[in-house]
């Protein structure tokens, strides 16, 4: 099975079962919140989704492979377990580099907003 459509299953039941097979043990890992290195690590922040992210969901909207880079563009949403239960959206894109045994070794996230309009999301007033 080839790299893009792994990658298809991975966006498709995420945060569940993601195919951990893809990425090289010090794959490289940022987005506009946080940056480590390290295949644990990553597994770790996926965790975090799983436990405290009500309903994720994430939408592949494009995926396209230039040589060793792939691009994807994504819809993430989820509830936050606060009381008023707040329904979070981010867009945005995805760099990953590959190596020469097709393994990720690069996997840069850019959002299509600030960290300070993601947490403005959580207090929005509701219209009734």
């Amino acid at each position: 099975m080839d790299i893009l459509t792994i990658l298809r299953q991975d966006y498709a039941k995420f945060p569940l079962d993601q195919n951990y097979l893809i990425y090289a043990e010090d794959v490289y890992f940022q987005d506009p919140l946080t940056q480590f290195r390290g295949l644990k690590r990553y597994r770790k922040t996926i965790d975090f989704i799983k436990t405290w992210f009500q309903s994720p969901q994430l939408e592949l909207d494009e995926i396209d492979r230039v040589e060793q880079l792939i691009t994807t563009r994504w819809s993430l949403s989820w509830t936050t377990p606060l009381p008023w239960h707040p329904r979070i959206e981010i867009t945005g894109t995805s760099e990953m580099l590959l190596n020469d045994l097709e393994l990720i070794i690069s996997h840069i996230d850019y959002w299509d907003c600030s960290p300070l309009d993601v947490l403005k999301q959580h207090f929005k007033l509701i219209d009734n």
